[in-house]
């Protein structure tokens, strides 16, 4: 399995970035925003869902780990592969997309690519009590955040998380982040 993949992004070709890792050119299926943030000629580094067939191996990444939660999620719903979870992702940020989940908001998931009312309605159905949505009101980690996707690796969920790393100084390293948030957990 590859976890993730870090290197320099050379092209972009229909949602795909193909990124040279110590010149193996991988092709990697992104959701919009993350295609829309690469840049050429940039480093980048992806988290990635690695996808096998009989015919075909892709792999989709993720520019943080709480979409790759996320996606992972979304593909454990009947009737959502990969490329569905991908358009799902392409509606915004993976914080709003939970957040229409746990609100049960049908009409924003149905705005995806393919994804009709029934389908919709499943998503929403299967997902509300998973996804760990933080509770409205609450300060939140931005979801970029280095210390936030190591919890989430960790096995703690987006609110545990969330509310341990909230009243961490944001000045302080990653590691001392991470091992304050864990001291609060206890």
């Amino acid at each position: 399995m590859i976890a993730h993949v870090a290197g320099q992004v050379v092209e972009k070709t229909d949602n795909a970035l193909i990124i040279d890792v110590g010149g193996v050119g991988y092709e990697v299926q992104v959701a919009a925003g993350d295609f829309t943030n690469a840049r050429l000629s940039e480093p980048i580094k992806l988290y990635t869902y690695d996808h096998w067939r009989e015919n075909a191996h892709d792999l989709f990444g993720f520019s943080n780990l709480a979409a790759k939660r996320l996606f992972e999620l979304l593909i454990s719903v009947s009737g959502v592969g990969p490329k569905m979870g991908l358009a799902l992702l392409s509606l915004g940020d993976a914080e709003g997309l939970r957040g229409a989940i746990a609100r049960g908001d049908s009409a924003f998931i149905q705005r995806a690519n393919g994804v009709g009312k029934r389908l919709a309605e499943r998503v929403v159905v299967d997902l509300k009590d998973k996804v760990g949505v933080v509770a409205m009101g609450t300060p939140q980690v931005a979801a970029n955040d280095d210390a936030l996707s190591a919890l989430l690796a960790l096995g703690y969920t987006l609110q545990q998380s969330n509310e341990a790393l909230v009243g961490v100084d944001d000045s302080l390293g990653v590691e001392a982040r991470i091992k304050l948030a864990l001291k609060q957990m206890a």
